[in-house]
């Protein structure tokens, strides 16, 4: 049964084309809390074409992703990835000084040989970030 209004495309068309919007779907909603673009506020023009760009953009990151995998014969998807690399942690130490100041160290953990594959296959750095060490004041 025919879904759609556009008489030029064949019901496999169609398919392919629903199928396509949700993975584009999906990848926003796998990148939207990480680039905090919550809450979507629809009712504004521009807002809506940030939403489309920002849907798009993240479809074409995540198929880049799996694509490079691919190209290396690991048959594996984003939400693999995203599941094994969320075990790979930022953490951020506070120590207390005996002068009265707070050393703030942001540093991300070990990674796990897991990590270090993905990481390899990506080309990225095993040290995905360089410790910040900050300064406070006591309050």
């Amino acid at each position: 049964m025919r879904k759609s209004d556009r008489q030029d495309l064949t019901g496999d068309e169609i398919w392919r084309t629903y199928m396509l919007l949700t993975r584009v779907e999906a990848a926003f909603r796998a990148m939207k809390s990480p680039l905090m673009e919550r809450p979507l506020f629809h009712h504004l023009p521009e807002r809506t074409q940030t939403h489309i760009f920002l849907c798009v953009l993240a479809y074409h990151l995540l198929a880049a992703i799996e694509k490079r995998f691919l190209d290396r014969d690991i048959h594996t998807s984003w939400w693999t990835l995203r599941q094994q690399l969320s075990t790979h942690q930022v953490v951020t130490v506070v120590l207390p000084t005996a002068d009265g100041r707070i050393l703030k160290i942001r540093k991300a953990t070990t990674p796990e040989p897991v990590h270090k594959e993905i990481y390899a296959t990506l080309n990225i750095p095993t040290e995905v970030m360089k410790p910040v060490r900050t300064w406070h004041e006591s309050p």
